[in-house]
């Protein structure tokens, strides 16, 4: 079992003829992703260089192919009516990994997914991973192995290096999932949680956060009504006051958002923070055998 995907995934890549779609593309084949159709305006008919059908519109690669899922690797100008479409197309999944999308823009794209009842990971986002079945995204695959951790990240490197640690100490994972590093994202902390609660792959939860935003407060409101241990990370904890760090979406307003203020949230509700990255696979056995 894992969230959002499995081996069953179908994937439609929107702008799998660019650079970026071209080189991810084969790397999520690689992995075993079934990645059935592309999307490049202009270019239906032809194949990419995997060999994979490409179409001009996401509602033909979906009535041709039954694609399931999409994932997104467009310039930020056109990525708003990427999402859209992939919207209208009927997809369940949309996962958006183009940065530099302005946030006005979103907002407006975020209300029309929700109210479509499609989910939308990112934008700004390294993808969603279930090891050894799937891979949406630019996660890089060799740092992941199969097993019961949930991830739930707004970075991505440290995702790759907090996923390497609990890899290196014979902790596998479910899902991991990089939500976003934007003011505005699709999917957050509190909507993915509930996901991994019901999951019966998943035995623990670790959350990797970082200043800025409420997503981790809003997070802690939720995490009373689990069953599975959630362990957390906060990055930024050392960021000089006053000074812009990391990702858009690590703004700070009034005492909302700092490191400490969300290290405070998460502990109130019993969950156990790790000072370094190298803490966390510890917390995760502590947890798992508590």
């Amino acid at each position: 079992m894992s969230i959002l995907i499995d081996g069953s995934t179908r994937v439609v890549v929107q702008g799998i003829t660019g650079r970026e779609g071209a080189f991810h593309t084969a790397q999520m084949i690689a992995y075993g992703a079934r990645v059935v159709a592309g999307v490049t305006p202009g270019k239906g008919g032809t194949k990419d260089q995997n060999g994979v059908p490409v179409f001009d519109t996401v509602a033909d690669a979906v009535r041709r192919t039954g694609a399931d899922a999409s994932v997104i690797f467009v310039p930020a100008r056109f990525a708003p009516d990427a999402i859209l479409e992939a919207k209208d197309a009927g997809l369940g999944l949309i996962v958006a990994i183009t940065e530099g999308i302005p946030t006005r823009d979103m907002m407006e794209v975020v209300r029309h997914v929700k109210i479509a009842g499609s989910r939308l990971i990112g934008p700004n986002t390294a993808g969603v991973i279930t090891p050894g079945q799937c891979k949406m995204g630019i996660m890089p695959a060799d740092a992941f192995a199969p097993g019961h951790v949930g991830l739930i990240s707004r970075s991505g490197t440290l995702t790759y290096e907090i996923v390497d640690e609990l890899t290196r100490a014979g902790l596998g994972q479910s899902t991991c999932v990089g939500i976003g590093g934007d003011p505005i994202i699709g999917t957050t902390f509190a909507d993915l949680l509930p996901l991994f609660e019901a999951d019966p792959a998943t035995k623990a939860v670790v959350i990797i956060g970082e200043i800025g935003g409420a997503d981790e407060e809003n997070a802690a409101e939720y995490i009373p009504r689990m069953t599975k241990p959630v362990i957390g990370f906060i990055g930024g904890r050392t960021a000089p006051p006053g000074k812009r760090m990391g990702h858009a979406g690590a703004i700070i307003s009034g005492k909302t958002g700092t490191a400490q203020a969300k290290v405070e949230a998460l502990q109130r509700v019993g969950v156990p923070i790790a000072d370094t990255t190298h803490d966390i696979p510890a917390l995760v056995e502590r947890a798992l055998r508590s």
